[in-house]
This record gives C-alpha cells, sequence and structure tokens, in this order.
C-alpha cells in the first residue's frame, strides 16, 4: 500500500470515527457489498438506520466484529464449532449466535440472537480498533430494494441519508452478500444464505 493510500485511509477512519462516536451513521465499504453502519452499543443510532432503511426493528441487523476479544465480550458461550467456521470459511460468513450481551437490545433478533462477523478488511478492522466497539452492517439500501453491489448503484436518499460518506473504493464492484450460518448453544448448525 502506497503512503498516500494509506494516508486516505487513516483520515477517512478519523472522520467515520469522529461521526459514530457522536451517535452518528456512516456509509461505508466492507469486505462485501457497501454497509450503512454505526456504533453496535448505541440503540439512537441503531433506530437512525432502522429510519433510513424503511426497516421494521424486528429485522435485526448484523455486526461486524475485528477479534475474538470482542466476540467474547459480545457473546459469553461461543459454540467450538463457531471458530471452526471462522477458521475454514474462504469468503466472508456471517455467524448467527445465541444471547448477546453489551449491545444496543434494538439490534438483537427477536429469538435474542446476533448476526457477527469477523473481517480483515483494513478500513473496518482499524475503525474498530479506533472504537473498541462493534460495528453495525447492513446493505446500503432501503428495505426491499435490491442490495447495490457497487457505490454508483446506492440511491441518493440512503447517501443524503447518513451522517458521512467514506470516501474509499467508489469504483470498486463488491462480492456478494456473505455465507449466512446460524449457530444455536446446543451445537444446531443452519445455514440461512449460501
Amino acid at each position: 500500500m502506497s503512503d498516500n493510500s494509506n494516508s486516505l485511509l487513516n483520515t477517512e477512519i478519523h472522520n467515520a470515527y469522529e461521526v459514530i462516536k457522536e451517535g452518528g451513521i456512516i456509509l461505508y465499504p466492507t469486505d462485501t457489498v457497501w454497509g450503512i453502519g454505526c456504533d453496535a452499543t448505541n440503540p439512537e443510532a441503531v433506530a437512525k438506520i432502522y429510519k433510513l432503511k424503511q426497516r421494521a426493528e424486528t429485522q435485526s441487523m448484523i455486526v461486524l466484529m475485528n477479534s475474538e476479544k470482542m466476540m467474547y465480550n459480545v457473546f459469553k458461550d461461543i459454540p467450538e464449532v463457531a471458530w471452526q467456521i471462522i477458521d475454514l470459511s474462504e469468503k466472508p460468513t456471517t455467524l448467527i449466535l445465541d444471547k448477546p450481551r453489551n449491545v444496543a437490545p434494538n439490534i438483537v433478533s427477536t429469538d435474542n440472537s446476533l448476526g457477527i462477523r469477523i473481517v480483515k478488511e483494513p478500513f473496518c478492522f482499524k475503525l474498530m480498533e479506533k472504537m473498541k466497539k462493534p460495528l453495525v452492517s447492513t446493505s446500503a439500501n432501503i428495505s426491499g430494494q435490491p442490495t447495490p453491489i457497487a457505490f454508483k448503484d446506492i440511491s441518493p436518499e440512503i447517501i443524503k441519508g447518513v451522517d458521512y460518506v467514506v470516501n474509499l473504493h467508489h469504483e470498486k464492484i463488491g462480492g456478494k452478500p456473505s455465507t449466512i450460518i446460524k449457530l444455536t448453544n446446543d451445537s444446531q448448525v443452519k445455514v440461512i444464505r449460501k
């Protein structure tokens, strides 16, 4: 990575962090598609995202994390198979785990579970290092509309509705949304989206 792109990355992390710590919401590139995000422990910020997406609060959103430590801060019990899936996954994989804590209540699913993904993508990873908190991630679209795979496909309504648009990877075409696997504390495994 050149110094120039590194300093841009650091500037964008700083800008996004300043918005997030004030309870704002951001539009940002993830390891899959563009996402709308906020501090996963801030219920007011989470509510802003539901409102922008015109989405019912019963449809939970996923949370990005960057370490095992962060996962253990949110889940007391993590099934052994979760670590195996994380280690073996070749592509971004979201795990739905039971009984989250230390996150905004309006992000938790009605069955008391939460979808999480560990990311290595530099922007998300470093932003969470600075936040020391997980980051909400939900696709950058109005609920029911197609998921945009590139920045140019994101509707003006979403772009205007966030507090900050991260100025990175605007030309990049995103990957597919992640695989989703639900794991229950009694070790049941169910693939929800391949």
